[in-house]
């Protein structure tokens, strides 16, 4: 009687830890925090497949994404995938792409400025111009050859961005707080 009295007043305790872990982890989950991984070699060396981000999701409810920040976002033609790459240009920007020279036009740079990106390895020689609107982002790879980006299916509209990379929890030896961040071009 005694070990049945036991056995049936762990189980509600068993109950109430796990009603409260969820209390606390459901909205942080939703909310505040989420798990990545990343997949392919698009933003190689900046991340390699595998690895294990925690994206901050609350960063864009408090202030605009910056150019230069790595973010996780639903791909635009398949809201069902989510792709990291690194924002180019920012709303209302004009990006041009002369070979693997980035000219950003905005209304501070009238006869723009062209980008300082030392975390691209291997660049690429593309020619394109785009227009952003007032709600859309420019991303691209840092690894320009291997990855599938604004240059060729457009720019990424403010909903669709899901946060910034915050962390890297794994591999182990690559542990880090803001990876893959660079000091802004501008």
């Amino acid at each position: 009687m005694e070990q049945q009295k036991t056995l049936k007043q762990s189980f509600w305790e068993l109950v109430r830890f796990i009603i409260i872990a969820l209390i606390i982890v459901i909205p942080i989950r939703v909310y505040v925090i989420e798990p990545f991984v990343v997949s392919g070699s698009s933003m190689f060396p900046t991340f390699k497949n595998g690895d294990y981000l925690i994206v901050d999701k609350v960063s864009y409810e408090l202030g605009s994404p910056k150019r230069d920040d790595v973010v996780v976002f639903r791909y635009p033609n398949d809201q069902t995938k989510f792709f990291i790459k690194r924002i180019i240009g920012l709303p209302n920007e004009t990006v041009d792409i002369k070979g693997s020279v980035i000219t950003i036009t905005n209304a501070q740079h009238k006869d723009g400025f062209q980008l300082n990106e030392p975390f691209v390895k291997d660049p690429s020689d593309n020619n394109t111009h785009f227009v952003l609107k007032s709600d859309e982002y420019f991303v691209m790879g840092d690894n320009r050859n291997a990855s599938s980006d604004s240059r060729f299916w457009g720019a990424v509209k403010s909903n669709l961005l899901i946060g910034k990379a915050f962390l890297r929890l794994l591999p182990l030896t690559d542990i880090s707080v803001m990876p893959g961040q660079y000091k802004p071009t501008e």
